[in-house]
């Protein structure tokens, strides 16, 4: 299964509203456009139009991810997912399960720490161990990744394996890809530069 950014986080926010909102959910399109650019809980944060929505999910119709409500006596039509669960899918999940998959499609690599904290709405876990045991589960299903460990961070991230597999990705590559360390590398290296400067003068170079 190989989902796009827009799929998957047209998944993630079926997963995320079926369980937060049942009373609103399947969702409407205007409903779910919103959900997917919701600028809390979304990483990255998404500016989709209705007619992006549609057609993301005409694609995972094709795939038989999605399920349409056709609109009946002036009814709006509405989404449902078949994602995991479901007498469709094969693809069955415990809660705990489910919700680490739900948080990764929405906002991408987290650790275990990250995901305990942001899992409050869609399951409970006691401790981290929890979250890591879950989170062993999936690994076992070929469902999750477990990323290198970033330097100076205590705790690995784990991907979803629902899209394309995320490169390695070296600390300089990290490095240049944040601004501000950017910035901090820059105004070394001009720093650098001026004592050694300085050291010229003084020697008479």
């Amino acid at each position: 299964m190989k989902l796009t950014t827009i799929e998957q986080r047209l998944i993630g926010c079926l997963l995320e509203k079926e369980t937060t909102t049942p009373d609103q959910y399947p969702l409407s399109l205007n409903a779910l456009t919103n959900a997917c650019n919701q600028k809390s809980n979304r990483e990255p944060v998404l500016s989709l139009t209705e007619s992006d929505v549609l057609d993301g999910l005409e694609q995972l119709k094709t795939q038989r991810l999605v399920m349409c409500d056709e609109a009946l006596s002036g009814r709006v039509t509405k989404y449902t997912h078949r994602f995991c669960n479901t007498e469709f899918s094969s693809l069955q999940l415990n809660e705990q399960q489910r919700a680490i998959v739900c948080l990764l499609l929405l906002r991408g690599p987290q650790t275990p720490g990250e995901l305990r904290t942001r899992s409050g709405r869609l399951a409970e876990f006691s401790n981290v161990s929890e979250v890591e045991t879950a989170l062993t589960q999936l690994q076992e299903k070929e469902l999750v990744l477990k990323l290198e460990r970033e330097p100076g961070k205590r705790e690995s991230r784990y991907q979803h394996l629902f899209g394309d597999t995320p490169e390695p990705q070296t600390s300089t590559q990290a490095d240049i890809n944040n601004p501000n360390e950017l910035n901090a590398l820059l105004e070394e290296i001009n720093q650098l530069k001026a004592e050694l400067n300085a050291i010229k003068q003084h020697l008479g170079l």
